[in-house]
């Protein structure tokens, strides 16, 4: 998207009411659903969710101060649910690798202990005798 536009959109969006923002964000999807050219980016779980809350809150005739302040607290806790994710994603990769280390491990031949004795002297077969 051409920023120059973007940031022209974002000026005069900032001068409406919330009410007219949804309008506003009805209309883009109906533009979305009609002519975009890609698909949007598929968003994460807890975004869906949320945005599924504010639909409905919205088709139920909510008051729009009452959707916002309701997404606001929604907001804040997807960041503390999106920040467990990843702390979980993290403690979960650091098992793994520890994992593969150990089993590395294991499968490694044991490294050889320093011998302090010397070497037994190694001593040549001897024939057999011929007076059989």
């Amino acid at each position: 998207m051409n920023p120059y536009v973007r940031d022209r959109i974002n000026r005069k969006l900032d001068t409406l009411s919330d009410e007219r923002l949804y309008q506003i964000l009805d209309y883009v999807e109906f533009l979305e659903s009609k002519y975009a050219e890609k698909s949007a980016p598929v968003a994460n779980v807890f975004t869906r969710f949320a945005e599924g809350v504010e639909d409905k809150l919205r088709a139920g005739g909510v008051a729009v101060s009452t959707v916002s302040e309701t997404m606001g607290f929604l907001n804040k806790a997807m960041g503390v649910l999106n920040g467990v994710a990843q702390t979980t994603m993290t403690v979960a990769g650091d098992v793994v690798n520890a994992a593969k280390t150990a089993a590395d491990q294991v499968g490694a031949p044991p490294p050889a202990a320093p011998s302090t004795q010397p070497a037994p002297p190694v001593v040549p077969p001897t024939p057999p005798s011929a007076a059989a």
